[in-house]
């Protein structure tokens, strides 16, 4: 009994200083400090939007554009010093009221330059397409960047390719956040029967221009893109150019030569299913050195210009739309060449419009 009881004395304490070791290992490894914890969701948000748009592919919810995942999803993207002097209508969406110098830190931000009237209807051009539409998606259909403390009164929707709304349920996600399809019918009902205060951002280059996107590339397929000044005469919305500085810049994407085989695949598939295929990489989830399909890092600027003042003519001519569209792509270069060196390009680096 005696050698019984010696046992399993040994073995409670071989047990006690097993226990022992294993709670000083635990303890002795670093716990995730306040910024690991943020870098982590910031990844998963921009994880699950990837996944989102990718694998998966209106009746607004405030709710879900007022979602916390958004926030760390603007995070994702460094911390913008904006050059002096101030901004005047640069806000952060944590202090809506006051308006912040130009140097305040920020991540993917959205700068104003000119007031947008709730009385009016409005067709926002977004530029360039990039892969994802990163910035449009966040300033257009996100909270996370103060649109509605910096247009207050301004309903903003954003189009998206038709098909994503054959699937049930992720049709009502699409549609609570503000998405709508890229349609005459959709837009004109936003534009005629749901009031004014709206804004419908169009992405004009579509899919055709990204398969041009990438690094230090500023091309823009914009030439004979004129069926959203048609509509814009045909409702009295007037036309706001918008450009995301720094959209190019997320991934990294093989280009194929005009005139070869895989350039002519690319563009097959695009007429077909109303997408490109386009050959992109980006980071890893594990690490920013890995290759994946998460965006790299850098800063975003969507700058939204001067509003091109537009009549409403029902039946307009192809002069009166050459007109509007001409004025459209001057309003617009003139948003870039003002903006340029304040957001990552120099002064020679130009606009090509094709």
């Amino acid at each position: 009994m005696k050698t019984i009881i010696a046992a399993c004395s040994q073995n409670l304490s071989g047990s006690r200083a097993s226990l022992h070791a294993a709670l000083r290992t635990l303890l002795a490894v670093p716990w995730p400090s306040q910024r690991d914890v943020r870098a982590w969701l910031q990844l998963l948000a921009v994880l699950q939007w990837v996944l989102s748009f990718l694998l998966l592919g209106g009746r607004r919810l405030p709710c879900l554009r007022r979602w916390s995942v958004w926030r760390h999803f603007r995070d994702y993207f460094p911390v913008k010093v904006s050059p002096s002097p101030c901004l005047q209508h640069t806000v952060l969406p944590q202090s809506p009221v006051s308006p912040l110098c130009a140097h305040s830190p920020l991540s993917l931000q959205l700068v104003k330059t000119h007031d947008l009237s709730p009385g009016h209807n409005y067709i926002i051009g977004s530029h360039p397409h990039g892969i994802l539409c990163v910035g449009a998606f966040c300033n257009f259909i996100t909270g996370s960047t103060g649109f509605s403390e910096l247009f207050p009164g301004i309903r903003p929707f954003l189009t998206t390719l038709a098909g994503n709304f054959r699937l049930p349920l992720f049709r009502e996600y699409l549609m609570s956040g503000g998405l709508c399809p890229v349609t005459r019918r959709a837009i004109g009902h936003l534009l005629s029967n749901n009031g004014t205060g709206n804004a419908v951002a169009i992405v004009i280059g579509g899919a055709a221009e990204s398969l041009s996107c990438s690094p230090g590339v500023t091309t823009l397929i914009l030439k004979n893109r004129k069926g959203f000044v048609r509509m814009a005469l045909q409702h009295g919305a007037f036309l706001v150019p918008s450009f995301s500085f720094g959209e190019n810049e997320l991934f990294r994407q093989v280009v194929f030569e005009e005139g070869s085989w895989m350039r002519a695949v690319q563009q097959r598939f695009q007429k077909m299913m109303g997408f490109a295929p386009c050959v992109f990489y980006g980071r890893g989830l594990t690490s920013v050195r890995s290759r994946g399909f998460l965006p790299y890092a850098r800063p975003i600027t969507t700058v939204v210009g001067e509003p091109v003042t537009v009549p409403k003519i029902e039946e307009p001519s192809s002069e009166v739309v050459d007109l509007y569209h001409g004025m459209y792509v001057r309003s617009l270069l003139k948003l870039f060449n003002d903006n340029k060196t304040k957001y990552g390009l120099s002064e020679g680096d130009e606009l090509r419009i094709v």
